[in-house]
């Protein structure tokens, strides 16, 4: 088991790792839309936070030998389900062609109070 660390991403906010490797998987902590530089939440609605949280995602993932093309699961919370169409859309920009897997659910409350936090499941091979 590997710890996956990447300074492009906001540092954990708990007892808990960015990702962890185990052999050609990685399993990737949720990811909210915190800026890594100033670890503020940063500005706008759910296009802009999912956006964020993507590029979150991305660094996580580079840590560790691996790209968005390698996510084969990806588990989606969202503050408000009538959100769905702006993340969905700003979502396939990022995963176009092989969309992995994906759980999305609305749930009561997120982390800092925002509005979108994603987690997933990279695998090479």
């Amino acid at each position: 088991m590997e710890i996956v660390f990447s300074p492009d991403a906001p540092k954990p906010i708990g007892p808990y790792s960015q990702a962890v490797k185990v052999g050609n998987t990685v399993y990737v902590s949720g990811q909210i839309p915190v800026d890594p530089k100033s670890g503020e939440v940063v500005k706008g609605g759910i296009k802009e936070q999912t956006r964020v949280v993507l590029e979150n995602l991305k660094a996580v993932l580079k840590a560790a030998g691996f790209e968005l093309s390698d996510v084969v699961m990806s588990f989606v919370y969202l503050k408000d389900m009538n959100m769905f169409s702006e993340f969905n859309s700003v979502y396939a920009e990022y995963f176009k062609e092989k969309p992995p897997a994906r759980v999305t659910v609305e749930v009561s409350r997120l982390p800092k109070d925002v509005l979108i936090e994603i987690a997933a499941i990279g695998s090479k091979g």
